[in-house]
């Protein structure tokens, strides 16, 4: 059960308990009527109507009731980089994706977590806030509760959160560093292969070379600014430098690697509950390392 806290301020003389939450905390409007609902607020340890008036240095307490998902709990696997009693992430291997899909309808990173959440007596929603590919490895944020999820997720649309990218990408990047401002679209509703396209949504990738290689290759770092599907890929092979491994996008060469050689790295990002900053970083996986080594 995630909770917050907050000591009322002098300033805050007059103001309602449900004013008040509105003027420190953001949350929605369902999650304040659930709140009033279930007695999640407590004023010095007891519960308190929402429309009380508190007196500055009363103790004022929120807690959310638990939260269950209904993936079934399956052995995949988790490997948290970061946890505490709001948030969950993980280090996401290659060959898996996120959540259940009809293609797709077990053996997911859901499973996986589900089986952690029971494995470790915990008991809350799996909310992700994040998406990778299937064959993409790297970082993956999953929020315990619906007011997190909502302010990561809007920390994103603001472009708070800084999100890293590795790759090793076809040929030799000659710029030391870049911009990819195209927007990216789909051509064919009915197909999965994304395109940049005047008329798609605007998205940009800012990247840096990290080491260039004699045989014809280049390791870069890359930062999302927009987060679109495929946007890494199909920006990187419409410059004319395509993730090695990525058959969609043109960056085919099974015997280097047998999926695309991208892995979600490092993200950082305000803490919806404590206002830290948080940081968490992803080393590169064992079959990226070993193609590096091939290139190198």
């Amino acid at each position: 059960m995630s909770k917050w806290g907050y000591t009322v301020k002098p300033e805050d003389a007059g103001y309602s308990l449900k004013e008040l939450l509105r003027r420190n905390f953001t949350f929605s409007s369902r999650m304040m009527t659930r709140f009033k609902q279930n007695g999640c607020i407590l004023l010095n340890g007891a519960p308190v109507r929402m429309n009380h008036v508190p007196c500055p240095g009363d103790a004022v307490s929120i807690s959310l009731p638990g939260e269950r998902s209904s993936f079934a709990p399956e052995d995949v696997p988790v490997i948290p980089l970061f946890e505490d009693e709001d948030l969950l992430v993980v280090n996401k291997p290659a060959g898996y994706v996120v959540h259940p899909t009809k293609g797709q309808p077990a053996h997911t990173m859901a499973n996986g977590i589900a089986k952690y959440i029971a494995d470790t007596g915990q008991a809350f929603k799996i909310r992700f806030v994040n998406r990778l590919d299937m064959d993409t490895s790297g970082i993956l944020v999953i929020a315990k509760n619906a007011h997190c999820q909502k302010e990561l997720i809007s920390q994103m649309s603001e472009n708070k959160v800084v999100k890293k990218y590795v790759a090793v990408v076809h040929g030799t990047v000659l710029d030391d560093s870049g911009v990819i401002d195209a927007p990216i679209g789909l051509l064919n509703p009915d197909e999965n292969r994304r395109t940049v396209m005047s008329s798609g949504r605007p998205s940009v990738t800012r990247y840096s070379v990290l080491e260039r290689f004699a045989k014809g290759y280049t390791l870069v770092e890359l930062r999302l600014e927009t987060g679109r599907t495929h946007q890494i890929r199909v920006h990187m092979s419409h410059i004319g430098h395509p993730v090695v491994g990525d058959f969609l996008y043109g960056g085919e060469n099974v015997l280097l690697i047998e999926r695309q050689a991208l892995h979600a790295c490092c993200i950082s990002f305000c803490h919806p509950a404590t206002g830290s900053i948080v940081e968490v970083t992803a080393g590169l996986p064992a079959d990226i390392e070993k193609l590096i080594r091939k290139v190198r």
